[in-house]
C-alpha cells in the first residue's frame, strides 16, 4: 500500500510540473486562434493581362518602365508580354481571343474594321506619336535622298506602318517608290537586321536597339530618322475588341493608368535613369548603349506624354495609308469609329 502511495504522488508532481511548462507568471497566454487567422488571410490576387507588343525595343521604354518600375502590379495587374513579331500578327492574337491587348500601328484596326467583323477591335492608348525607325546604310556618307536612287531599302511588310510610312518619306523628298527606289517587302520585320548584315539591300529601316547593334558590329551606318521626317503620327497604339474593352473596363483604365505614369516618368527623368530602369528588358544589350539610343529617341520627339490620340494625327495615319495605295480615299475610317479615348482621358 505504501509502494502504491508513493507511485501516486510520483504521477501527480509530474503532472503539476508539466502543466507548468510553457509559460511563467509574466507571459501572456497565446491566442493562437486570432494568430491563425491571420496566416490565413489571402493576398489580393491581380489580373492577368496577355498583352502582344510588335516588336521588342528600346522605342517602347515607357511600356518596359510600367513594367520594370512596378506601376502595373500597383494597378492590381501582372503582365503576360509576348512579341507577336509584326502588327498582322498581333491583331490575329487580339482577334482570336489569343491576346486581350494589341500593341501595334492603328493601321491594322483600319484593315480589320473593312474586313467586316462585328467585334472589331478600338484603340483605346497611344503610347509613341513618331516613327521609331532609323535609315541605316553601308558607308559612312553625306547622305542625301538623292543617293538612294536606283538603290534598295529593306522596308518591311507590305502594308506595315513602318512600310507605309518610309514610303511616305521618300515621296515627301521626291522619290517615287519602287520606280526611283526599290523597297523590298519580302523580309520579315524581326529578320531584316539579318538581312540587311547577310549583304541584301544597299540600305535598311531598322528600329533600336537593332541599328545601333549594326553600327556597333561594324556593318553599317546609321544616316538619318525617319521619325523626324514623316512628323507626328500615333504610330503605336494599344487596342482590343470592343467585347474585351466592355466586359473589362475597369481592368482596361487600369492598364491605361500604368501607362500614363510611365510616360510622365520617362518624360521627367534622364536617358540614364530611364536605360538603367528598363535594362532587364535588354539583357544581351550594354546599358550604356540602350541609354544613347534613349537620347536619340527622346531627340526626335518618339513618345507621347498621355495616351491620348488626337483626330488630327488619326488623320495623318490615313494619310500614309492613302499615299501608300492601301487604303482609298472613300474608305476613311472616322476618329471615333475606332479610338475611345475615355480611358486615356482620365487616367490624364
Amino acid at each position: 500500500m505504501k509502494k502504491l502511495l508513493a507511485v501516486l504522488f510520483a504521477l501527480s508532481m509530474v503532472v503539476s510540473l508539466l502543466a507548468g511548462c510553457g509559460k511563467t507568471g509574466t507571459e501572456p497566454e497565446a491566442e493562437p486562434e486570432a494568430q491563425s487567422q491571420t496566416e490565413a488571410e489571402p493576398k489580393a490576387e491581380r489580373t492577368v493581362v496577355r498583352l502582344n507588343e510588335v516588336t521588342h525595343s528600346v522605342f517602347y521604354a515607357p511600356q518596359y518602365a510600367a513594367i520594370e518600375l512596378g506601376y502595373f502590379e500597383e494597378e492590381g495587374l501582372t503582365i503576360e508580354l509576348t512579341n507577336g513579331g509584326g502588327a498582322d500578327k498581333v491583331m490575329t492574337a487580339v482577334v482570336s481571343g489569343q491576346s486581350d491587348i494589341g500593341f501595334a500601328g492603328g493601321e491594322s484596326c483600319i484593315y480589320v474594321y473593312h474586313q467586316g467583323k462585328e467585334d472589331y477591335p478600338r484603340i483605346f492608348a497611344q503610347l509613341t506619336k513618331r516613327d521609331g525607325s532609323f535609315l541605316v546604310g553601308r558607308a559612312d556618307e553625306d547622305f542625301s535622298w538623292d543617293t538612294l536612287k536606283g538603290k534598295t531599302i529593306i522596308g518591311g511588310r507590305l502594308g506595315g506602318m513602318p512600310e507605309m510610312t518610309l514610303e511616305y518619306v521618300l515621296r515627301k523628298n521626291g522619290l517615287e517608290p519602287n520606280a526611283d527606289v526599290t523597297v523590298d517587302t519580302s523580309v520579315q520585320f524581326n529578320m531584316m537586321a539579318g538581312a540587311f548584315t547577310g549583304g541584301s539591300g544597299d540600305y535598311v529601316a531598322l528600329f533600336e536597339p537593332s541599328a545601333s547593334q549594326v553600327v556597333l558590329e561594324g556593318q553599317g551606318y546609321i544616316l538619318c530618322s525617319l521619325g523626324e521626317e514623316s512628323g507626328d503620327v500615333p504610330y503605336t497604339t494599344y487596342f482590343a475588341t470592343q467585347s474585351y474593352l466592355k466586359d473589362h473596363a475597369d481592368t482596361v483604365q487600369r492598364f491605361t493608368n500604368a501607362i500614363a505614369k510611365a510616360q510622365q516618368w520617362v518624360a521627367q527623368h534622364t536617358d540614364e535613369e530611364v536605360a538603367a530602369v528598363i535594362a532587364p528588358q535588354f539583357p544581351d544589350t550594354d546599358q550604356a548603349l540602350v541609354a544613347q539610343v534613349v537620347g536619340r529617341l527622346r531627340a526626335i520627339g518618339a513618345w507621347n506624354e498621355t495616351p491620348v490620340m488626337t483626330s488630327q494625327a488619326w488623320e495623318r495615319v490615313e494619310d500614309i495609308m492613302v499615299g501608300a495605295g492601301q487604303l482609298e480615299e472613300d474608305a476613311r475610317v472616322p476618329f471615333e469609329t475606332l479610338v475611345d479615348n475615355s480611358f486615356a482621358e482620365k487616367a490624364r
